[in-house]
């Protein structure tokens, strides 16, 4: 099942698969299910969860010496071993083609598929690269990490050219791959879209966000200008701010009457977080804020205002920072300026109707606002949430403000953290009550400095796999071995990502004992 159509230019990096080997190759979808020797050491006798070399779908020896390396770091055997499966999962697994495009031989594209879902999410790929930007360095090899990342905002260009209104996407026509049919999309909706080409057509902010955000990482990376003056880059750019600047519209007129939208949703479901109310355009939205509309959270569930803080967050931050790359391409400076302005226009909104009274917290930033008022109280586990705003770069963790707002996330004020012996995290409606996710409990410890909160936190984490040394989307909070996800791999790479970063901040946490 796993596939590349370029030979391996350098031993041990990237592999060509026989047909012999693919056939002798599981199915992650299965082999992630089930525990395989040698366990872990530990207490809890963790699974080993990596394919055998040959069956891996991207090998890096850079991730391997990072893996080796830790040995030293990471002293106990289970946190070790749960860094071990997660951190290489996305290479292990989920890169399901990586070739060139038809009309371009030198124009790379990497199909990097969710998990256990055929199909590329613009978020989840670009977080899933994400795990190994430490590692990332200017390379022109085609079998380099800096290959992957140029594959995927290739293949990413042409999808938000092709859908910007879209989250998840087919395998592109080179692959040869089959698409899958999913009937998550509703049979007439705006705007028309082909199965072809899309998986599922959720408008999120944050998808476009995420295209932002894997083109800062990998110039900020490599400072490789040349790369984004070639190909499609611009022109998505272009769609983007087209596509926001649509989505700045109220429900209503300056007459009262009701104004057309660029993009509608609705569909037969019992499931109300699959589906927006009022013929498919949500409830009302006050125009003028500044603040652009999301039709989906990061979760793919249905927004209740559409006025979504933390993907406006995302987008802001990630606008500017991709205003710098357009600066420097040449020629680009008036568009580079409008991106800036932009990005700070979206700021000053979240500032002025972001920010809600707490009795009790103080001030606080709001999940969802409509500009009428109303405000949304929660946060959800997916990123970007409130909890991970210093996360992704948009105000430091000091701020008096996401201080309140931590507080009252980690709380249990907040009706998704989920509370138990199990583990204690923030949830979300896509998983449904009593679920808690690690994915919130990694962004916990991304976010703290406090010792005994980060080690408590990394305890529950690597205590409730049920033995199979994942990271998975949701464990229930009374009962381990109630959980959704076997292979998620974007929660996979974050938790490595997240033990990186404490080797830097905290390395001593790394030394202590979880038994």
């Amino acid at each position: 099942m796993y596939l590349y159509n370029y030979l391996a230019r350098s031993a041990g990096v990237a592999t060509l698969f026989s047909p012999f080997v693919q056939a002798a190759c599981p199915d992650y979808s299965d082999y992630s299910q089930q525990q395989h020797a040698p366990l872990s050491s530990g207490r809890y006798n963790l699974s080993y969860m990596r394919p055998e070399p040959a069956c891996r779908t991207f090998n890096s020896s850079i991730v391997e010496e990072t893996i080796a390396s830790m040995k030293s770091v990471v002293k106990d055997p289970d946190v070790y071993r749960l860094f071990q499966n997660s951190f290489p999962n996305s290479l292990d697994t989920a890169v399901k083609w990586k070739g060139f495009a038809a009309n371009n031989s030198e124009e790379e594209l990497t199909f990097l598929i969710t998990g256990d879902i055929n199909a590329m999410w613009l978020r989840d790929s670009a977080n899933q690269m994400q795990s190994y930007l430490t590692l990332l360095t200017a390379n022109s090899s085609t079998d380099s990490l800096a290959s992957l990342y140029r594959g995927v905002i290739n293949l990413q260009s042409r999808y938000v050219l092709d859908a910007p209104h879209c989250n998840s996407f087919q395998p592109p026509a080179e692959s040869g791959l089959p698409a899958e049919q999913n009937q998550a999309i509703p049979d007439d909706f705006t705007p028309a879209i082909s199965n072809s080409t899309v998986f599922e057509c959720k408008y999120e902010l944050d998808s476009l966000a995420a295209f932002l955000e894997i083109s800062t990482n990998y110039y900020e990376a490599t400072g490789d200008i040349e790369f984004f003056r070639k190909f499609q880059w611009v022109d998505a750019i272009n769609t983007i701010l087209d596509t926001t600047q649509a989505l700045l519209i109220g429900t209503y007129a300056s007459n009262g009457s009701v104004n057309a939208v660029p993009y509608t949703w609705e569909r037969t479901t019992t499931t109300a977080t699959e589906t927006l109310d009022n013929s498919g355009t949500g409830n009302p939205v006050q125009g003028g804020t500044g603040l652009v509309r999301s039709a989906f959270r990061p979760s793919d569930d249905s927004t209740i205002y559409q006025l979504f803080i933390p993907a406006n967050m995302m987008f802001s931050r990630y606008l500017d920072s991709t205003s710098t790359i357009m600066a420097a391409i040449g020629g680009q400076r008036n568009l580079a300026n409008h991106m800036h302005n932009f990005a700070a226009s979206i700021r000053a909104a979240i500032t002025t109707h972001g920010i809600v009274l707490d009795p009790t917290y103080g001030p606080v930033y709001a999940f969802e606002v409509d500009g009428f008022g109303s405000a949304n109280r929660m946060d959800d586990a997916n990123i970007p949430s409130l909890l991970s705003a210093p996360f992704l770069g948009y105000l430091n963790v000091t701020d008096p403000v996401y201080q309140n707002t931590r507080k009252f996330i980690l709380s249990k004020d907040n009706p998704y953290f989920m509370r138990g012996p199990v583990i204690n995290a923030v949830g979300g409606p896509h998983a449904g009550l009593g679920q808690a996710w690690p994915m919130a409990s990694i962004i916990r410890i991304f976010t703290s400095s406090d010792d005994n909160e980060i080690k408590t936190a990394l305890g529950e984490i690597v205590s409730s796999t049920d033995g199979l040394g994942l990271i998975h989307e949701s464990i229930n909070s009374f009962n381990q071995t109630k959980w959704t996800r076997q292979w998620f791999s974007w929660a996979n790479g974050l938790f490595g990502q997240c033990l990186l970063d404490l080797k830097n901040r905290k390395p001593e946490i790394l030394a202590a004992s979880f038994q």
